[in-house]
């Protein structure tokens, strides 16, 4: 499907977009991919929007791609005496320990060991999203001792973050494990692995998936941030998960941070989304605070290759104009001469092999000629993500003939995923790529696209050909391409 935009649009499903209707809808007011919250639903429900999903893109006849977001650890409190909690005050002294007795004003149970094995004095504990703070005084293997510097209510099973520390717990829980599993077994096709705190999380998700879907890092630690450039390189894709480092982080450090994280999936060729509360306000309201629009629009100029929807399409009362506003952003930002200079400008890219130059040389000739879009065939999918990576100013049309490879393509910045049948030789490849650009409306029979391909064909990794290639009609209808 055609956008007129080149950031994509994640929409997150839920109890406000469950059926083929609104799905539907979602689909075509702008979103690109769907993400299944594993936190949320049964695996029936999650099979139902799946089927949906799939259904639709048949229908249409457009990629569109599915990510699974795995729920992690959860670290929460235990319960309290008082089912309406208890009110802590700043200096107050309070213990959280592994005795399930409910709690009380003077302690609660923590049920996570790894947390205790792992705090020392003057560590911070945070609750409820951070809107209680403790600092530790003294801890042992089974309690911690802390005081409270920010008060509030603390009420059962309220979460725990620990900023501080690198905790000794897996990022895949059993119930990840089996969630994985079912998803992969479904065929989606990508895996948002939460709680990451190092590049060793992201090896066994892997080894799981074996290929299926691919694994793309939530950044929402503090420790996920420092050890970034080597989960970077052990993952097919990033997301900045804005809630949680706004938690464990200052709020005034997640800016910095999205900006430089964006910049390096950039330089990697890696997707990378933008997430949490960015149109927060339209869960409620058909209209967005300015504040939040600015938001939308300052992870576009960056380069973002997606942007995403929570609660805002899974849950909220106005789904629909969620992504209709974020797709018209979109599309406002991206017509403005500005966004072209920062994105020029913070183009940083190391070129160490021939697919490099070639796609270098792709942007380059369509920036100095008339040329209309960019095909590239992609088996892997590398090649259009090298491609997007150059943040092109004309279309790129991503053709494949792997299905698996045009769906995740959807995720990628610019990428306009087009089926073909299996292509053997260049000539028939250039038929393919001139009736693509045509047939979707990126160009017409008097403009001229870019081809670039890999020989020999249906292989990762062999990008070695560009040509520039006339849109001319004897080439639109030919019969047989190979004959070209």
């Amino acid at each position: 499907m055609k956008r007129d935009r080149n950031v994509k649009i994640v929409a997150t499903l839920g109890p406000a977009s469950n059926d083929y209707d609104m799905i539907k809808k979602l689909h075509l007011a702008g979103a690109d991919v769907f993400r299944l919250n594993m936190s949320h639903g049964d695996h029936s429900e999650i099979q139902a929007r799946h089927d949906i999903i799939r259904q639709i893109e048949a229908e249409l006849d457009s990629p569109i791609a599915i990510l699974a977001d795995l729920q992690g650890p959860k670290l929460r409190v235990g319960t309290f005496a008082n089912d309406d909690g208890e009110d802590l005050v700043v200096g107050a002294k309070f213990r959280m320990d592994l005795d399930t007795t409910p709690g009380d004003a003077t302690r609660v149970c923590l049920p996570h060991k790894e947390i205790f094995q792992a705090l020392e004095p003057g560590a911070t504990l945070l609750v409820n999203d951070g809107k209680i703070r403790m600092t530790v005084d003294a801890c042992g293997p089974d309690f911690a001792d802390c005081t409270v510097t920010a008060g509030g209510t603390i009420s059962n099973r309220k979460g725990v973050n620990v900023p501080d520390v690198v905790l000794p717990l897996k990022a895949l829980s059993d119930k990840d494990r089996a969630d994985l599993e079912f998803v992969c077994s479904l065929g989606v096709d990508w895996l948002a692995l939460s709680f990451v705190q190092r590049p060793e999380d992201i090896y066994e998700a892997r080894a799981l998936a074996n290929g299926r879907a691919a694994v793309l890092a939530k950044i929402e630690k503090p420790a996920a941030v420092e050890a970034f450039d080597d989960i970077l390189k052990v993952s097919d894709g990033i997301m900045v998960a804005r809630g949680d480092l706004g938690v464990e982080l200052p709020v005034q450090a997640v800016p910095p941070i999205q900006k430089q994280l964006v910049r390096k999936c950039r330089a990697a060729a890696k997707p990378v989304i933008v997430a949490t509360q960015m149109l927060e306000s339209m869960i409620e309201s058909p209209m967005p605070t300015r504040a939040e629009v600015s938001d939308v629009a300052t992870a576009i100029y960056e380069g973002t290759d997606a942007i995403m929807l929570s609660a805002e399409s899974a849950a909220g009362d106005f789904p629909i104009e969620a992504v209709t506003t974020m797709n018209n952003v979109a599309v406002e930002v991206e017509a403005d001469p500005t966004y072209r200079n920062i994105i020029d400008a913070s183009r940083r890219v190391e070129r160490t092999s021939v697919a490099d130059g070639i796609v270098a040389a792709s942007r380059e000739i369509s920036e100095a000629t008339e040329i209309a879009a960019i095909a590239s065939f992609t088996f892997s999918g590398t090649t259009a993500a090298l491609v997007a990576r150059e943040r092109p100013s004309v279309p790129i049309i991503a053709l494949t003939s792997n299905e698996v490879t045009a769906r995740r393509m959807c995720l990628t910045w610019g990428t306009n995923c087009v089926m073909t049948g299996p292509v053997e030789r260049f000539k028939g490849a250039v038929v393919a790529a001139v009736r693509a650009a045509v047939r979707q409306g990126f160009a017409t029979s008097r403009d001229q696209i870019v081809v670039t391909a890999g020989v020999p064909f249906n292989q990762a990794g062999t990008t070695n050909i560009l040509r520039v290639a006339p849109c001319e009609e004897r080439l639109i209808y030919r019969s047989e391409p190979d004959d070209a």
